[in-house]
């Protein structure tokens, strides 16, 4: 079972918006046992929209399209469709009197005739109703090959793609299924783990598939197995799993999906009843953020301060301007300074600082551009790691936040 995702959009092909839709949609495939052969990314073109149809017709069962049913102009996916389908557009009065009501409860602009025009469908295909916006999801059949059509607002795709399409590909085709888990290891690079796993990995039955995703300061361990008994399949790589824990577990996190290292660190600061502040000055925030994405943490998580400037370093942080004078604002005399004011400023158990040259410029202190501080404080201590990260601010900066959640969930573990 063989699909292929088809977004529509000049805005994509130019880089104005990221591709979130064609993400989505593979997910949810997978989840249900429909695997994506393909993603393509075409332009606002009837001649584009007709060829990438005729070349995925011939790889795929099903191909699911998603943009270009706007009411304006340039939203060319539903007469295209006709035409490709030898099809016709007539009035849905269903739709349309589900338009009507959106215009009437929630939009102050008067409806026009452009949108009533939303109602008009093809006469052949399946309608999905698009619960929150005017532009519908429409199925055609071609030579047991299926086209879906969907819009591409992500939040109105979504809604349809779950409580539409899903419905409806589980009674349509008989599917295997597939298994996706992903180990999620911090503090080793890939080419280090790949050496310590060789064993592990040459032992991998051929119908387990084993993938590195590395990022900056983490890598991801996949493993992927598909058929058509998914106990079997989950018990045959949660054994794996178990045995790669006896040879990495002391930079495993979890599985993602299940945990993620944000997830871990809440639940051992809510166990431990301690509390937590940040002083964040390369990061910027980042830290932070991805503390709050979690559900609860306003159980240890007291706050931050984005001390970017010097004289916010003096004021809130109550760090001398001679000692940033003396040692330069990128220094671990100042990181364990910020960790300490921040901890005393939140009246937290736990404080963590960083600071850092990012780049691209040096600025006005003599550390290289790479150079990271990451100071951890309590009551009992404070620590400060120094670390160089390269050469590249998005690099630097990401890398400074993947270590400081691994320098948080060693201080708890």
């Amino acid at each position: 079972m063989i699909s292929e995702i088809i977004s529509i959009g000049d805005e994509i092909l130019i880089g104005q918006i990221t591709n979130t839709n064609s993400v989505f949609i593979a997910k949810e495939l997978n989840k249900i046992g429909i695997e994506v052969g393909q993603i393509t990314t075409i332009s606002d073109n009837s001649k584009k929209i007709i060829e990438s149809l005729n070349l995925a017709k011939k790889r795929s069962n099903l191909v699911l399209i998603t943009g270009g049913l706007g009411p304006t102009k340039d939203d060319l996916t539903k007469h295209t469709l006709c035409k490709y389908f030898n099809d016709i557009l007539i009035q849905n009065k269903e739709v349309l009197s589900h338009i009507e009501d959106i215009f009437l409860k929630y939009v102050s602009t008067p409806i026009n005739e452009k949108n009533r025009a939303q109602s008009l469908l093809p006469s052949k295909a399946k309608i999905f109703k698009n619960k929150y916006g005017t532009a519908s999801g429409m199925c055609f059949k071609r030579d047991d090959v299926y086209f879906i059509s969907l819009p591409g607002v992500p939040f109105e795709m979504k809604e349809i793609f779950k409580n539409e399409i899903i419905p409806f590909l589980k009674s349509e085709f008989s599917r295997e299924t597939i298994v996706h888990k992903t180990i999620l290891t911090y503090g080793l690079g890939e080419s280090a783990i790949a050496e310590r796993i060789e064993s592990w990995e040459n032992s991998l039955p051929k119908s387990i598939k084993l993938a590195y995703l590395p990022n900056l300061g983490r890598v991801r361990l996949r493993l992927s197995s598909k058929g058509q008994n998914e106990k079997e399949i989950n018990e045959k790589i949660n054994y794996r799993i178990k045995n790669l824990y006896t040879i990495l577990g002391d930079i495993i996190v979890g599985i993602e999906d299940e945990t993620s290292i944000e997830k871990k660190i809440l639940d051992l600061f809510k166990n431990s009843s301690k509390s937590l502040s940040l002083a964040e000055s390369c990061t910027g925030g980042k830290i932070a953020s991805r503390i709050v994405n979690v559900s609860g943490a306003s159980s240890y998580f007291k706050g931050g301060i984005i001390p970017y400037n010097n004289k916010i370093k003096e004021s809130l942080l109550n760090i001398s301007k001679k000692e940033i004078n003396k040692f330069s604002d990128v220094s671990k005399e100042v990181a364990i300074a910020m960790a300490i004011g921040a901890r005393k400023k939140f009246n937290s158990d736990f404080s963590l600082a960083v600071t850092g040259n990012a780049g691209p410029k040096k600025g006005n202190n003599n550390q290289p551009i790479g150079k990271v501080f990451i100071a951890v404080s309590s009551s009992d201590n404070t620590f400060v790691e120094e670390f160089n990260f390269g050469n590249h601010r998005t690099r630097i900066i990401e890398r400074a936040v993947n270590k400081s959640f691994e320098i948080l969930l060693k201080l708890l573990t």
